[in-house]
């Protein structure tokens, strides 16, 4: 498989998409007309440009409402098309792609349009070029692809053929049947492009916004995939993307992303339908993925404005067990709840710390293969990060997370065959002295799941990274409401659901999770919600000054809603703890105040398999309350001084 990105999907200039592309992997561009008419640079400079960057131009687009337009309107047109053509053999392209046309004086004439197309690829025949049509969805009289297909079919010329777009395919419901009977040689470009399911959308504003890389929305791609490669399709297939976060991003960042979405669509491809000849693409294969669970969460800190984070973890019953030999670093255990508290100057945490104050700056995930894990990252185009160590203690592989963040993978293959003793302890046997028996503390024994919160421009590439990477499973997006707008979260889980990490972000700047976002100066884990047995004994352990304060209205509902024990609910009033149910069970859940915009959540599950969603608006407007009278309290002691 030949790889190819059209520029449009990039932000930037033309240089800089040109570069970006070439930076992650792409074999191939196509120059969207407009970031060519907006460059300094001349035809020829760019197909150099190009060229110095080991990138192929594989084609010029768009050209805009050309065929079966009154005679009289079709001699300009044709003179349009002899300059792009010119244009083209400067820029050292062959490819010309003509979408249908939009325009209201078009003719509804399938033979008008083939007449016309037959005429330009005469022309384009004279200059060595190609001409691909394609059927916009939104096309005055053309907007599916068997329409498409009709009309280059009548025109018949050797230097016509059709573009293949899933987006505009599955966007106007067309199904793949008449695709399966298209001669490859026929098919002059294959463009990708996945979308969410939007329905009753506008066509033309779904397009232009929505689109996303293949396994970033819930189009059958790899179906689509699949049928080109039953028909001995061997060429380029190009992303063209039009989408808002994208072009608000970095563009080589954006650019990996895609890459990234290519190699994933083959691997998918490849699995789902092995007996299917994979050509002119790597043969390597992704690793498994591994069984994954989540071995430690590290916090980055300093010794003064980190002890409100000390002081929490103490409430809820987490014990310091171990420091480390030779660092600033301590570990807080509790049941399987492994926390690491770095306050080493020296190491990448501070890096994180002066960056973001005190936060999660890494997450452990245990695997009993790290190398295989870390061969699937670098499979999937994860930049790879290892520590300075001295001898004897444990170099763990880890690769660049979203964000600042790191993502480790710890060997928990405990009793099984190692190259060495050390390999078969925990990670904090080895480079850690004990120094206390961790207790029971709260009753705290796994870490249920972790929140990310991310920049809106990060949302889909956050999600896809778990998704690829890990092989998570991703669930659809709900809207959650905020005081001050809405919440958009999406959760990702591994097959068990050991791991489970829900992403939330928000375009609306007064919301909470914005409010993380400035406090931690970008996107980072702000929730950790930890699960126990006896939810009341916890919340009993916890001094109430640390607990989120929910509104006695709540209960009210909530009474009138479930009807619960009278002492039952009393018990969760005095307690502050929320609760839900679903058809197989029930939900008990309280929440810590917020310590540098991170909190926790501890939680009981009696069969309920989801997350409280129902709750999160109480969650989020009570956090807002507590943060306004946080600055109130901040501000008048301003004052006074």
């Amino acid at each position: 498989m030949k790889t190819s990105l059209a520029t449009v999907t990039l932000s930037g200039d033309l240089l800089e998409k040109l570069e970006a592309c070439a930076a992650a992997g792409f074999h191939g561009v196509e120059i969207f007309e407009n970031d060519f008419l907006l460059s300094d640079r001349k035809a020829g400079e760019v197909r150099q440009i190009a060229a110095d960057l080991g990138l192929e131009i594989i084609a010029l687009q768009p050209f805009r409402d050309f065929e079966a337009l009154p005679d009289e309107m079709m001699a300009n047109n044709f003179k349009r098309a002899r300059r792009k053509f010119e244009l083209m053999r400067e820029l050292g392209t062959n490819k010309l792609l003509i979408c249908s046309n939009v325009s209201p004086h078009t003719i509804d004439s399938t033979d008008k349009a083939a007449e016309d197309l037959h005429k330009l690829a005469q022309m384009a025949a004279e200059y060595g070029m190609q001409i691909g049509f394609e059927a916009l969805a939104w096309g005055k009289h053309t907007y599916t692809y068997e329409q498409a297909w009709d009309i280059v079919s009548k025109a018949d010329h050797p230097n016509l053929g059709i573009i293949l777009d899933s987006f505009h395919i599955y966007a106007r419901h067309s199904n793949l049947e008449l695709m399966k009977q298209i001669p490859a040689d026929k098919i002059t470009l294959v463009q990708l492009a996945d979308a969410p399911d939007l329905k009753m959308m506008d066509v033309l504003q779904f397009s232009r916004h929505f689109r996303c890389f293949p396994g970033q929305g819930d189009f059958a791609v790899v179906e689509f995939m699949q049928v080109l490669k039953q028909l001995g399709y061997n060429d380029y297939v190009s992303h063209e993307i039009f989408n808002d976060e994208f072009r608000a991003s970095s563009a080589r960042a954006k650019a990996v992303d895609g890459m990234r979405s290519l190699i994933w669509l083959e691997d998918q491809t490849r699995a789902q339908a092995p007996h299917i000849e994979v050509k002119n693409t790597s043969s390597s294969h992704a690793p498994a993925a591994t069984d994954l669970d989540i071995a430690f969460v590290e916090f980055a800190i300093e010794e003064k404005s980190g002890q409100p984070l000390v002081t929490l973890l103490d409430q809820l019953g987490f014990t310091e067990t171990h420091r480390h030999k030779s660092k600033n670093v301590s570990l807080y255990r509790q049941g399987g709840i492994n926390l690491v508290i770095n306050k080493e100057i020296e190491s990448i945490a501070h890096t994180h710390f002066l960056l973001h104050g005190v936060s999660v700056c890494a997450l452990g995930l245990g695997t009993p293969n790290p190398q295989q894990m870390l061969d699937r990252a670098r499979h999937y185009l994860c930049p790879e990060f290892r520590h300075q160590t001295r001898p004897g203690e444990l170099n763990i592989p880890a690769i660049k997370g979203v964000g600042d963040s790191l993502i480790y993978f710890v060997d928990n293959s405990k009793g099984a065959a190692q190259q060495s003793a050390a390999a078969q302890q925990a990670f904090y046997d080895v480079d850690f002295n004990e120094i206390a028996d961790a207790s029971t503390g709260a009753g705290l024994k796994r870490i249920d799941h972790i929140s990310q919160t991310v920049t809106p421009s990060d949302f889909l590439s956050a999600s896809f990274f778990y998704k690829s990477v890990f092989n998570f499973n991703c669930d659809l997006n709900q809207d959650l409401n905020d005081l001050y707008g809405l919440v958009v979260s999406k959760t990702l889980t591994n097959a068990d659901k050991r791991i489970r990490i829900p992403l939330n972000m928000s375009a609306s700047i007064e919301t909470s999770a914005q409010r993380f976002m400035r406090q931690s100066k970008g996107s980072g884990f702000q929730q950790i919600a930890c699960e126990c047995d006896d939810i009341f004994a916890a919340a009993r352990r916890v001094d109430q000054r640390y607990v989120l304060q929910i509104p006695a209205n709540y209960y009210e509902d909530l009474d009138a809603k479930y009807s619960l024990p009278a002492e039952q609910l009393a018990q969760m009033q005095a307690l502050n703890i929320l609760y839900d149910r679903d058809a197989k069970g029930e939900f008990f859940h309280f929440y810590t105040k917020e310590v540098h915009g991170v909190f926790f959540e501890i939680l009981q599950r009696n069969g309920y398999e989801r997350y409280g969603e129902a709750n999160a608006h109480v969650r989020m407007a009570c956090q807002t309350k507590e943060y306004k009278e946080r600055q109130e309290r901040i501000n008048a002691l301003l004052q006074n001084n």
